[in-house]
């Protein structure tokens, strides 16, 4: 075991349990966590992630995690556990790059949601799972993911639930303060029960960086003041969670990514154009970062992580999205590369996400899956020992 090599946090889910989970893809007339509307689901749900933490165990990992079982989708579940929230099915799924690079790739439907009352995190289903992963751990080291206060701003934001008659919220402000609210709702329960490590997870940061393709937020035409602004609004209501977090005690950290399902991404944009704002500003203790091709450009945006010594960086240089083991001699390279940059026990090393995202996962085995993971802690030893 190397402490030094480190998982994202999600990992395949078994057939089993899958049965249930694309059961759920398919329905809205069921609610949240679902246990009381498909007979076994519970028991299997919680049998999968005994089992998981004991394979994470058994396979070297020194953080564990439930492998993300008790989820459907990255950040959806945690939203789906608020007061407030009620789940639909929407007309289409999020569309992500096809393997080809270029066709469009449509995830599942059952995206939508509807703000039907105030926001708020009390008792939230995520604290009983992570209660069951503290069972199964003992004394070993647990995180638990959720999605960043950011990222689910911009998606209710962006969707109809602001202005209008009945509108819970009838504006951004409003919803904000609403979501800080669940938010510190939640913390301080996670924290009440024990919780050390909150890792937030947030894939809208490379929105901002001016050469990423596939973005809406880049070109010519674009109000650059509006988009800058906003960039801040979503540092801010991050670092205000962030902030509450560190006077609880719990360590904050982050993962970036450009979007994982399926084996499929969402877009680029690089971390220099963005390490001003999002590496810079944010308050985190960890960030999980990816490098594993060039779409997250040169590492030279590590250079901002020089003046917070207390900070540590997970290079992403391995990928969870493909089924062959990483070419070492590129991650060595690149892990020299970044010890240039900032001193090599603050760095560790990781896959670029987890390997199940969303509850399909990516197109490889369960025993690729724990290959690649050996290869990363092999990797990390030979490296730091």
């Amino acid at each position: 075991m190397c402490d030094r090599f480190q998982i994202v946090g999600s990992l395949l889910r078994p057939a089993e349990l899958l049965e249930y989970k694309q059961q759920i893809e398919h329905r809205d007339d069921i609610q949240y966590p679902f246990y009381g509307d498909f007979q076994g689901y519970e028991q299997c749900e919680a049998k999968a992630i005994q089992s998981v933490v004991e394979q994470a165990s058994e396979n070297g990992l020194s953080i564990l995690t439930d492998g993300e079982y008790s989820k459907s989708m990255w950040h959806l579940d945690f939203v789906w556990g608020f007061q407030g929230i009620e789940r639909y099915i929407a007309p289409h799924g999020y569309f992500f790059r096809d393997i080809d690079g270029t066709s469009k790739y449509e995830t599942r439907k059952d995206i939508g949601l509807r703000i039907t009352g105030e926001l708020g995190g009390k008792n939230h289903h995520f604290l009983q799972a992570y209660r069951q992963l503290q069972d199964h751990a003992g004394d070993r080291e647990t995180k638990l993911c959720v999605p960043s206060p950011s990222h689910i701003f911009g998606e209710l934001s962006w969707s109809d639930n602001l202005g209008g008659e009945g509108a819970v919220y009838q504006n951004r402000d409003e919803l904000k303060a609403g979501l800080v609210t669940a938010y510190k709702d939640f913390v301080g329960e996670f924290a009440a029960a024990g919780g050390k490590i909150l890792q937030f997870d947030d894939c809208l940061w490379e929105l901002f960086a001016d050469d990423n393709p596939n973005s809406p937020f880049t070109g010519e035409k674009i109000n650059h003041e509006e988009v800058q602004s906003l960039a801040t609004e979503f540092i801010d209501i991050n670092n205000t969670i962030i902030d509450y977090g560190h006077s609880l005690g719990l360590k904050m950290w982050t993962h970036n990514c450009r979007g994982n399902y399926d084996s499929r991404n969402m877009g680029g944009g690089s971390y220099v154009k963005i390490a001003n704002l999002f590496l810079k500003q944010l308050k985190y203790d960890r960030f999980f970062l990816e490098w594993d091709d060039e779409r997250a450009g040169s590492l030279e945006a590590l250079a901002v992580f020089k003046d917070r010594p207390e900070t540590e960086i997970v290079l992403g240089l391995l990928s969870s999205k493909t089924s062959t083991l990483d070419d070492e001699t590129r991650v060595l390279r690149m892990l020299d590369e970044a010890s240039t940059i900032i001193p090599k026990e603050r760095l560790l090393l990781s896959h670029q996400c987890g390997f199940a995202s969303c509850d399909g996962g990516n197109e490889l085995t369960e025993a690729e899956q724990w290959a690649k993971i050996r290869q990363g802690q092999k990797i990390a030893q030979q490296y730091w020992a």
